[in-house]
């Protein structure tokens, strides 16, 4: 039976050895670590793309491998993908917030992140076979645009991004088409911000890339709620048709996970959880997902599939694009 009275306890498990990475872990100085993209290499390991800030307040990215997704990590002795201003402007004060798609068609992994330029933060594109080099695409989405990640497959023959634009109307979640990963249009708006004192009032975006399952694109994306003493973040869930991902088929009204933990209310920036990336046990139904815990440290999450589908068929409703 769901619990309607805590459905974050039930749904998302926190791991034990939380956080599982933070600065210490680091084989040069940094100033922390969080929002990592996520992917299982060829050889069943796990590979991290985190977000490290430096000392001076940019961020670039950086590689950590674990055989069990768990323990042992091996970040890489240096910055793994790093800003280069000359080539692209766009990274001027640094590259955030990755997410990882491998995607079979090309045979590689697709790596969307936030690019932060004197205009504000955009969506780049990345190709990399191995994490060691990458292919860039430059911005694909200008400033104001973030939370972003590529479906794995083309949809009608195009490949599909979202992405959150914000507008001094909101900040909602979009999806764009490309034919060639360079050129976007067809832009639609999938799923708005609630107005007023909901839990996903103000902004949403993204979180992890979508699920593909049997029944449709699931979804975990995060909500921003303005309190007295700061942003709130926390998850919700919705679904998307496989075929025509503009449609919304359902959408939890009530958060399935938020901060409660101290190093999820206490750190840079208090009472975040904020997941980029998620891999999938070979069960095919238990999902880890990796979390930024108060920009501060990353932390491990897990759920089921089928749990957070039966969770939407008890909590969720079809959207409603003018929520009051």
């Amino acid at each position: 039976m769901t619990d309607h009275t805590n459905p974050n306890g039930t749904l998302l498990h926190r791991h034990p050895s939380n956080p599982i990475l933070t600065s210490r872990d680091w084989p040069y100085p940094i100033n922390s670590v969080f929002n990592a993209g996520a992917t299982l290499l060829e050889d069943g390991s796990t590979l991290l793309l985190c977000r490290v800030e430096d000392r001076r307040g940019l961020s670039h990215l950086c590689a950590a491998r674990s055989v069990n997704g768990v323990d042992g990590w091996k970040v890489d002795p240096t910055p793994t993908l790093v800003p280069d201003a000359d080539r692209y402007p766009e990274e001027l004060w640094g590259i955030e917030d990755a997410r990882i798609v491998f995607v079979p068609e090309l045979k590689q992994y697709v790596v969307t992140y936030t690019s932060y330029s004197r205009g504000g933060p955009g969506v780049s594109l990345a190709l990399t076979k191995d994490f060691r080099t990458f292919e860039r695409y430059g911005v694909i989405m200008p400033p104001d645009d973030k939370d972003s990640a590529l479906l794995p497959r083309k949809i009608n023959g195009y490949w599909a991004l979202i992405h959150r634009p914000m507008t001094p109307l909101g900040s909602h979640m979009w999806i764009s088409y490309s034919p060639d990963l360079h050129h976007w249009g067809h832009h639609r708006l999938i799923l708005e911000a609630r107005r007023g004192a909901w839990w996903d009032a103000n902004k949403i975006g993204l979180s992890p890339p979508p699920i593909e399952t049997s029944r449709g694109w699931l979804t975990l994306y995060h909500g921003v709620r303005h309190t007295p003493s700061g942003c709130l973040y926390r998850l919700g869930v919705a679904l998307f048709d496989l075929e025509n991902p503009e449609k919304c088929l359902s959408r939890g009204d009530s958060w399935i996970f938020g901060p409660e933990a101290d190093y999820e209310r206490n750190g840079d920036v208090a009472d975040v959880v904020f997941p980029c990336g998620y891999t999938m046990n070979p069960d095919g139904d238990t999902i880890n997902i990796y979390y930024g815990a108060a920009d501060s440290s990353i932390a491990l999450a897990r759920a089921s599939v089928r749990s957070l589908l039966e969770w939407l068929d008890a909590n969720g409703s079809s959207d409603r694009r003018h929520s009051p």
